[in-house]
């Protein structure tokens, strides 16, 4: 295990790696210094050819992430305009990479901590799992990238009752509004988040990233669609080492070695 701070911690677990924001006593309440450290670790993440996967969890078994440390606001002007700020930027790059991430979600996933959910690709949660985003009875608004990426997982009509009315869903909620991949009852959580990683991670990494790319970019708006990039994934895998060893494995009755080219 990496302890890059006492609030961040990363470890590796083959090709996936682990990144657990660890505030428990707060409730993994998100402060400057951890958003930072998180930015850190996930672009640390980005250019790390041995890492496949990225999951994203809180520490403790109370909560996911259960929004900003409001208390951060009182540090001198400015203080909640660098706090958004450098949070949009976080769930930006977490969306924008091009390998796949995962959020592990127990507990409380509340304002911040769903805007880090929908930026991952994937969502399990626990079946004790609470959804909201409350900040139209605090008096904030968030980016209208968070709209969104909710938008494009729960569509229009779920996206405004959540925004508009502030209110908590549970887990089975949250599931049917598209918000949630799967609920894991207890320990299974844990356990079917690792193996769900652990099988993309094995997976080729470059049919991987062209499938994740394609999917961006139909949700993305039309000039910023880039279809051409589309195909030349598409050329890459069919010309790369990796299919090779994928026919290869296939015609040998064995499990295909991957490595990315």
């Amino acid at each position: 295990m990496a302890e890059t701070d006492s609030m961040i911690v990363t470890r590796d677990d083959g090709m996936v790696r682990w990144l657990t924001f660890n505030r428990p006593e707060k409730r993994n309440a998100l402060s400057l210094d951890m958003l930072e450290r998180a930015l850190e670790e996930v672009r640390r993440f980005g250019a790390d050819a041995a890492s496949r996967v990225l999951i994203l969890t809180g520490g403790g078994d109370r909560a996911f992430v259960s929004g900003a440390d409001i208390s951060e606001f009182g540090r001198g002007a400015g203080a909640e305009r660098r706090y958004l700020d450098l949070g949009a930027r976080l769930f930006h790059e977490i969306h924008r990479l091009p390998k796949p991430t995962i959020a592990m979600i127990r507990g409380y996933c509340f304002g911040g901590g769903v805007a880090l959910a929908t930026a991952c690709d994937l969502r399990y949660a626990s079946d004790d799992a609470l959804f909201c985003i409350p900040a139209a009875k605090l008096g904030i608004a968030y980016d209208v990238d968070l709209a969104k990426r909710l938008l494009d997982l729960a569509g229009p009509a779920a996206a405004k009752e959540m925004l508009f009315a502030g209110r908590r869903y549970d887990a089975p909620q949250a599931e049917r509004m598209g918000l949630v991949n799967r609920i894991c009852a207890g320990d299974g959580l844990a356990r079917e988040t690792a193996g769900l990683a652990a099988e993309i991670a094995r997976n080729a990494p470059l049919s991987v990233r062209s499938a994740k790319f394609a999917i961006a970019h139909l949700l993305a708006e039309p000039s910023g669609r880039d279809r051409s990039e589309c195909e030349r994934m598409v050329a890459a895998c069919a010309e790369s080492e990796d299919f090779a060893e994928g026919r290869a494995a296939f015609a040998e009755k064995r499990k295909p070695a991957f490595r990315g080219r």
